[in-house]
């Protein structure tokens, strides 16, 4: 057997060296530490047991000549089991690394994993003996050599990007295209037919959910269910074994990395969905698997009345304690290890209001934004906030520092009430359709911070938008209780599917409203996966444990289907073409300096402008906008003023036609351009005069070009 040597304390994890394998890991209040080495992911106990010989700066560390990738290991740690001061170590336990680039096998349920017994009137205040290795996934060492070929970040500006929100799962489980051995897999999202899709609806960013190593809930299993979403993170550095074609030492690390590869090679950036709001351990009831019988008091904020409680911001527990400098530690390596190592280009934060607690209040400018703000590799990937959580004070839109987007959740609210027909909507409509400047605006931020969008993976699709009045989650087990309440929808006056073709072509005709005006406003737009094809759920608006039909994508698409995705294949066409609808700064509403026009308009249907009374009235649910092309500020790669052609906007969400009188158009003639009342919906419609009004149908969008000048 090799000797133990002392090894060193940076970086954590396993790291392979070529000849062996320095352990790291920081425990500040442990009194012992154990390396754990298996032979399988299964296996009943470990083969070796090597006392971690040496503590630097409360972390434990050791080099083992001759291990190497491959090799399952886990930890014991020894020291206080005291819930009341905040301490649950556990020797019985065996623990995950939480510096693991693999995690191998699932968790295998069983009351061992918690570390108190279940069932016993002191609850978490006992202690459970029984050994959980048997039951615990296994970290495994992992070489991490990968030929990119030269890959390179996409790095698309902000103002051109269009992110399309998906799982991996659910985006390529029923592609026909595709062999079934590698449907649900990295690789099959890396694959040329999944690729070709995405570049054709004008995609730039892929937004994965969760992909880092993920628990199934006991509760969820039992019910026949599972964590589909994977919001309940184990492995902070681990790509999810489950989506990984080949699994078994390590391959889904290099599976993931061709995936990215392939993306990039297409030019299409990949987001992740992180998770630091909480882990899969869950509150003082919850299983030992990894951070709790580490160093639960370190890791986790606890509350200060009672450390053996966990204060909770995500409704889940397990709050990270990111004011502590390891923790925070912690979660930089991981964002770094994924952004340079896994070559992503940016992270939506789940929750992310959570990591701005320094204590209990949100804080603009906490120390995890600060840090971020000047780290020099995570400075330069994309950033989007989800800017809440269920904390107090913790609805944060707008709220976020510079260098951060945010899903715009006013934008997805006004855009549904729009278009459903809710009075008072103007002056809302007026600023989301323009970037929210009234959000971002304030703090010096450009329209990009806003994330622009109208349904994702929480929710109703947007077929199901238009389709039912209220949530039908039956399905979940739960007697339809949870999920959110959406008092956003519209159903065209029949629920559920119908063979009704007048209240087909009118649900239809809704979600190209709503897909024209998210992929027409300012801002960066967010498609969620399937709205395209016009995917249903059957109502079902919580399907983070349907892993099945219900939320995998369906290419199988009908003529609605096929008409709905040319649909919005032209109108993110449209946007890549002309840089009006893409601005990088605000619209002013004043003529600029040496310029002879202003630069936005804004249209009553008798051909005048709008004035504040216009704004303030309740009962109208129509508006003009005029976006004038030879007035963008902005600046082309040489340094020359950017010019496009002039596009009015008109959009009638009332229930009756309306006759618009069209103003003078700035350059050439006015062209119909875009009627979401007409078949087909895009087209090269004939000239429009300005003598005659344009009849505007009922709930419809209509979209007019004028040539800038001197153009043909």
């Amino acid at each position: 057997m090799e000797k133990v040597l002392p090894g060193k304390p940076y970086p954590r994890g396993a790291n392979w060296d070529g000849e062996g394998t320095n352990f790291s890991l920081f425990s500040e209040n442990a009194e012992k530490v154990e390396l754990l080495l298996f032979d399988s992911a299964d296996a009943a106990g470990p083969v070796r047991t090597v006392a971690m010989p040496e503590k630097t700066a409360s972390t434990w560390h050791c080099y083992l000549p001759g291990v190497g990738p491959g090799r399952h290991y886990a930890y014991r740690a020894h020291g206080p089991y005291d819930p009341a001061r905040g301490h649950r170590f556990n020797p019985a336990k065996v623990l995950i690394d939480p510096y693991a680039m693999t995690i191998a096998g699932d968790v295998r349920w069983d009351d061992a994993l918690f570390g108190y017994r279940i069932g016993d009137p002191a609850e978490d205040l006992s202690r459970d003996e029984r050994d959980s290795a048997p039951y615990i996934p296994k970290s495994v060492i992992v070489d991490p050599s990968f030929d990119w070929e030269g890959d390179a970040h996409p790095r698309t500006p902000w103002n051109e990007t269009i992110i399309y929100e998906a799982h991996v799962r659910g985006l390529t489980m029923l592609h026909p295209d595709l062999p079934e051995e590698i449907r649900g897999t990295y690789a099959a999202v890396g694959s040329e037919p999944v690729i070709r899709h995405l570049a054709s609806l004008g995609v730039t960013a892929l937004e994965l959910l969760p992909v880092q190593q993920h628990v199934d809930d006991r509760h969820l299993l039992e019910r026949g269910l599972s964590n589909y979403w994977g919001y309940n993170t184990i492995g902070f550095f681990a790509p999810d074994f489950r989506y990984a074609s080949r699994r078994g030492g390590g391959r889904q690390v290099n599976e993931f990395k061709a995936m990215v590869k392939a993306l990039h090679r297409a030019g299409i950036e990949v987001i992740i969905d992180v998770v630091y709001n909480h882990t899969a351990e869950g509150d003082h009831r919850g299983p030992t698997l990894c951070f709790k019988g580490i160093d639960n008091a370190s890791y986790y904020s606890l509350s200060r009345k009672d450390r053996r409680y966990y204060m909770d911001f995500s409704g889940c527990g397990g709050c990270f304690n990111v004011s502590h400098p390891r923790v925070l530690q912690f979660i930089m390596d991981s964002l770094r290890y994924w952004a340079t190592e896994m070559h992503v280009d940016g992270f939506r934060f789940d929750l992310a209001a959570t990591l701005a607690r320094e204590f209990f209040e949100v804080d603009r400018l906490s120390t995890f934004f600060d840090v971020v703000c000047q780290d020099p590799v995570l400075s330069q990937v994309k950033l989007i906030a989800e800017p809440w959580d269920l904390g107090p004070g913790g609805y944060q839109v707008g709220n976020f520092p510079d260098l951060w987007s945010e899903w715009n959740g006013k934008y997805r609210d006004t855009i549904r009430k729009f278009w459903k027909g809710d009075e008072g909507q103007l002056s809302e409509i007026g600023y989301r359709l323009t970037g929210s400047s009234d959000l971002y605006k304030p703090t010096n931020r450009n329209p990009h911070a806003s994330i622009n969008f109208i349904t994702c993976h929480d929710g109703f699709t947007l077929r199901d938008l238009v389709s039912y009045n209220g949530k039908h989650n039956e399905a979940n087990g739960e007697e339809n209780r949870d999920g959110a309440n959406d008092n956003n929808s519209w159903n065209c006056g029949v629920e559920g599917p119908t063979d009704d073709e007048a209240v087909r072509k009118l649900r239809l005709r809704q979600m190209k409203n709503m897909l024209a005006t998210l992929l027409l406003s300012q801002g960066t737009p967010m498609l969620f996966g399937g709205d395209e094809f016009g995917k249903t759920k059957r109502g079902n608006n919580n399907t983070y444990c349907q892993d099945n039909e219900l939320s995998w994508l369906r290419w199988d698409d009908d003529d609605e289907g096929r008409e709905l995705l040319a649909f919005v294949r032209s109108i993110t066409a449209m946007r890549g073409r002309h840089p009006i609808f893409r601005r990088r700064s605000f619209f002013q509403g004043r003529r600029l300096a040496g310029r002879g026009a202003r630069d936005i308009h804004w249209y009553k249907p008798d051909g005048r402008e709008m004035g504040v009374r216009e704004w303030r009235q309740s009962f109208a649910k129509s508006i003009g906008m005029l976006l004038v092309g030879d007035a963008i500020p902005d600046l082309d790669a040489r340094g020359g003023r950017i010019v496009d052609d002039s596009f009015l906007l008109l959009l009638n969400a009332h229930w009756e036609p309306i006759e618009y009188k069209l103003p003078r158009p700035p350059g050439g003639g006015w062209t119909i351009v875009l009627d979401t009342n007409r078949p087909g919906g895009v087209f090269d419609g004939p000239p429009a005069g300005r003598k005659a009004p344009f009849r505007i149908e009922a709930r419809s969008v209509a979209v007019f070009r004028s040539p800038a000048r001197g153009a043909r």
